[in-house]
């Protein structure tokens, strides 16, 4: 095949570049190798400087955060979001990694009590991406101090009406939980609560308890516990509060196969099917 106008010539190897140094040449190289590697010389580095890094900007108010999230805004796609989610708010299409991105950079620019004051102002937006990003900005393994952040997350649960906000925001509660799993006093309250979105919260949020396959004392009386509220829920009418008790046996199963085919034997029946073929769809 010809080479095209403009590329370069790939240099091939010549038989002479294989050819050994003379003894003495060789010998004379490796002495002063030697003799450099033993020395205090520095090592002279001939990597490229690093480029300083942009700065970051103010920390954003509620109002620049409104502007960045409502400059992505698409009619079309805010329809189908409202079509989809089917609750009374204002949607505006942004996609989720757009979310992402931004919270990524707020939550740079922000100490711990901006994200939270952030996060509150975002949440009472009412809009749908706004919550999508006040739950993502409090969403940290690591978040000291964190009471704050935890009382603002748990005041957020009574107001879910949608699965993915509230999927998001137990995302961001359960990293808190995980954090001081005595918060689960407050969890077993919510299993009585007449809000269904409440109840089926306390076995989303608590999800991480069912990861471990080989659980700390702690983590296996957390199973136990929250096992009992599924016992005490297993006839729920709600459907999505049977779809999360089976999700979380479902997840507990790929840890702990034995223990749910237990509780499966003793409740299973009061189940719905379809929650009960969830729990067992890995057994």
């Amino acid at each position: 095949m010809s080479r095209k106008r403009g590329e370069s010539r790939i240099t091939r190897p010549e038989p002479s570049d294989f050819t050994p140094l003379p003894p003495e040449e060789e010998a004379r190289l490796r002495a002063e190798a030697e003799a450099y590697a033993a020395s205090d010389a520095q090592y002279e580095s001939f990597a490229e400087p690093d480029e300083e890094e942009e700065p970051l900007g103010p920390p954003p108010g509620i109002e620049e955060a409104l502007f960045a999230l409502q400059a992505w805004e698409d009619p079309a796609k805010a329809a189908q979001a409202a079509a989809h989610h089917r609750a009374e708010r204002r949607y505006l299409g942004v996609p989720v990694p757009a979310i992402e991105d931004m919270v990524t950079l707020w939550r740079a620019q922000l100490d711990v009590p901006g994200r939270v004051e952030l996060a509150a102002q975002l949440w009472d937006s009412d809009i749908h991406e706004a919550r999508i990003a006040a739950a993502k900005l409090l969403t940290q393994a690591r978040l000291r101090p964190d009471t704050e952040a935890w009382t603002l997350i748990t005041s957020w649960v009574p107001q879910f009406d949608a699965l993915a906000l509230a999927d998001h925001a137990c995302k961001a509660g359960a990293k808190r939980l995980e954090a001081d799993p005595a918060r689960l006093d407050l969890i077993e309250e919510w299993i009585g609560s007449s809000h269904m979105w409440t109840r089926r919260a306390a076995f989303v949020i608590t999800l991480p308890f069912t990861k471990a396959r080989t659980p700390k004392p702690e983590e296996s009386a957390a199973r136990e516990r929250i096992l009992g509220w599924a016992t005490a829920r297993a006839e729920d009418p709600h459907g999505f509060v049977q779809s999360a008790i089976g999700g979380w046996l479902h997840a507990l199963s790929k840890k702990d196969p034995e223990r749910v085919r237990i509780w499966l034997a003793q409740e299973g029946e009061r189940l719905k099917p379809f929650a009960r073929e969830e729990a067992a769809k890995a057994l």
